[in-house]
């Protein structure tokens, strides 16, 4: 969803002091209904949000606040998530409170009530909760000590655990991450839900805030489901119930996204998955591991085919490695140290610990290293369909969008420091071709950079060389480049292709990052034309990203229904009756022979059911067959969307297909557009 900018922004507003935000925007006249209209005001000397209530000890500047902007957005779905939070405790009495933030589209809140909440449950929840926001309860801030605020919370553990007063536990930043409260030291307060009439406490939440003015401002939302989350992440605390929701800046808007979630709904890969029986994950086999039936492993190895090609076109070397290795190799390479965490645990073989690899950069220096390497041989460019395995926590776990086994279309390049930005151009363009290719044209670049956590390792001005290589070469590419700070991996920056699919969503695809450091702490060298020894540049790059990821985007790109020279069934025949089975046979043969996947339906369904059962399956092209087509050696073309050609004698039919599939169209054919060659 697009958000709307503040075209207030470049004419502040003077509060005066004593005098509320609110009060002074009315008398400038800055609306404080609809999508226009204020929700809070931004504080231009700090940058802090305050409430429309906020009544300055001195005079400020401020500017208004959208509904409709992302921030106006993020206090509509915080206030929401309070409503929810006060739903909860009036209908499930004793239910302790976690944390409630807006998220990107919504909101949601951590529960510990005394069982899972169900379907039902979430109705009763958003009809109490239409019933406080149609009461108008006033949001009411204030400040309270830590001995107060211990003494209010004595039954929420988990609001004392973070602002640091239960065990000390919470009160680094790492308890912060997606709270809505203050920690460290800052000034706790306190959110009361006052009564319109009475001015009395109905509810109250510790919130450093802002919230919209009163409950009535929360123009539309709805709760879409509940979920199981360990409290703070971690699978060693106790298991909440997390209930999201939605909310927006008005009934239009709010209609849209669900009108959007519904679309995604019917794009989803899981449901997909089953219904097209492309893929599934065996309980047997474990979370997070993916087994592809025939019809996905045709898709599977139709992409493998392709880049597999691409890459020897490209001017890599195929090259494999094993699937598990000694501990030492992951030292080295610097992955043990810093992402242990993300890998299966060790096994214990032959005085050995031995790991299942969840990277292949370290054993593609071993082959680089293997023998001495020439300036002449460099860019040398490996590549190979590498399977890895990361420990994803059950909680991320999603299809085959976030998987724990996974190949990557994993390729490293070896350069000199001067060949480097040459190379990344080379890579930028190689990976935007592949995405065109296989329909995937609108994206941008983000990227990824430094940050100030220790897991970063290297110089400053390493980091400063190898990000300004490749900001330079994105740049060169018009697209939009959004920064990433702190994004980068441990060992140097990326530049990630975010794409976005049929509905808009962004998936981020391939990736290139610059490796300074994996090639000094393997020691590898090459002799430069001097005679000297060298270190190369590493560059990393994986134009799927993985397989995996990808073949479940491509799923819910096109909802299932791949594009011809992708589909696992490219071609349908049905007889009208039995008596034309042996005729469409000789017509798929004809196919076959030429490269097309095909299959006649000689069930005993009748024609209607088989039209229609093809179309479940979004089988590209169907060929109908009657007595007066094998008569006149012809068949009915019928397409994906319904439309259909008559009559079309079997030698064009057959050649029609054949040149779409091979023209490699993303696009379908209609009756209105015949199929022709590209």
């Amino acid at each position: 969803m697009s958000t709307a900018p503040s075209p207030t922004a470049a004419a502040p507003i003077r509060v005066p002091a004593g005098t509320t935000a609110q009060q002074a925007l009315k008398d400038a006249g800055v609306p404080l209904k609809g999508p226009d209209g204020a929700v809070v005001v931004r504080e231009i000397a700090t940058g802090d949000l305050k409430d429309l209530a906020w009544a300055p000890g001195v005079d400020a500047e401020v500017e208004p606040v959208e509904a409709a902007s992302e921030a106006g957005r993020a206090v509509i779905r915080h206030s929401t998530a309070h409503v929810l939070a006060q739903a909860v405790q009036d209908l499930f009495p004793g239910t302790r409170l976690g944390i409630g933030p807006p998220v990107e589209n919504g909101f949601y809140y951590d529960f510990d009530p005394e069982r899972p909440f169900t379907p039902e449950d979430l109705q009763s929840l958003e009809k109490r909760m239409q019933a406080i926001v149609k009461q108008g309860q006033h949001f009411a801030r204030r400040e309270i000590s830590d001995a107060d605020a211990a003494a209010e919370l004595a039954t929420e553990p988990y609001k004392l655990e973070l602002i640091g007063l239960k065990g000390g536990a919470g009160s680094g930043d790492e308890a912060a991450e997606g709270a809505d409260v203050e920690v460290g030291g800052a000034q706790l307060t306190m959110y009361d839900n006052l009564d319109p009439r009475s001015g009395e406490r109905v509810w109250t939440d510790l919130c450093r805030g802002p919230h919209l003015p009163r409950t009535s401002a929360i123009p539309a939302f709805s709760l879409t489901r509940s979920a199981a989350a360990y409290w703070r992440g971690s699978e060693k605390n106790p298991q909440l119930q997390r209930v999201y929701g939605t909310a927006w800046e008005s009934k239009d808007a709010h209609k849209a996204y669900l009108e959007h979630l519904a679309e995604a709904e019917r794009r989803d890969h899981r449901r997909l998955g089953v219904e097209l029986d492309l893929f599934s994950f065996p309980d047997e086999i474990g979370s997070g591991l993916a087994v592809f039936h025939p019809k996905g492993g045709v898709i599977k190895r139709e992409m493998e085919d392709y880049v597999r090609r691409r890459h020897i076109d490209e001017g890599f070397q195929y090259v494999g490695t094993p699937h598990i290795s000694k501990g030492g190799l992951f030292e080295t390479s610097g992955h043990l140290p810093y992402y242990e965490d993300t890998m299966f645990p060790g096994m214990e073989l032959e005085n050995s610990t031995y790991y299942l690899k969840a990277m292949n950069c370290p054993m593609h220096n071993l082959i680089f290293r293997s023998r001495g390497r020439s300036y002449r041989e460099l860019p040398l460019r490996f590549f190979e369909f590498g399977s890895v395995y990361r420990y994803e926590k059950s909680g991320v776990v999603h299809g085959l969008t976030r998987v724990r086994g996974l190949t990557q279309d994993d390729s490293h390049s070896y350069v000199t420091p001067e060949q480097a930005p040459g190379e990344i151009r080379h890579l930028l363009a190689f990976v935007l071709g592949l995405l065109r290719d296989f329909g995937l044209d609108d994206y941008y670049l983000e990227l990824s950079t430094r940050g100030e956590s220790e897991k970063f390792i290297g110089s400053e001005e390493e980091w400063a060389v190898a990000t300004a290589v490749l900001e330079e070469a994105a740049r060169e590419t018009g697209l939009e480049l959004v920064p990433d700070p702190g994004g980068a991996a441990f060992y140097g920056p990326k530049i990630s292709v975010q794409a976005r699919d049929a509905i808009g969503r962004t998936w981020q695809m391939s990736t290139i990052q610059y490796d300074f450091n994996q090639p000094a702490r393997f020691g590898l060298e090459y002799t430069a034309g001097d005679g000297s020894r060298e270190q190369p540049v590493m560059i990393h790059s994986a134009k799927f990203g993985s397989i995996e990821r990808f073949f479940g985007v491509l799923t819910e790109h096109y909802a299932g229904a791949f594009p011809a020279w992708l589909s696992p069934v490219q071609v349908v025949g049905i007889p009208i009756t039995d008596e034309q089975v042996p005729y469409l046979t000789d017509v798929a043969l004809q196919l076959r022979q030429r490269g097309i996947r095909v299959e006649v339906d000689d069930s005993d369904d009748r024609m209607q059911k088989k039209i229609r059962t093809a179309s479940k399956q979004k089988v590209p092209f169907v060929l109908i067959a009657g007595a007066t087509d094998a008569e006149a050696g012809a068949v009915s073309f019928r397409y994906r969307d319904g439309s259909q050609h008559n009559g079309v004698p079997v030698a064009e039919a057959v050649d029609q297909v054949v040149a779409w599939v091979r023209a490699r169209h993303n696009a379908d054919p209609t009756a209105d557009a015949p199929v022709v060659a590209g």
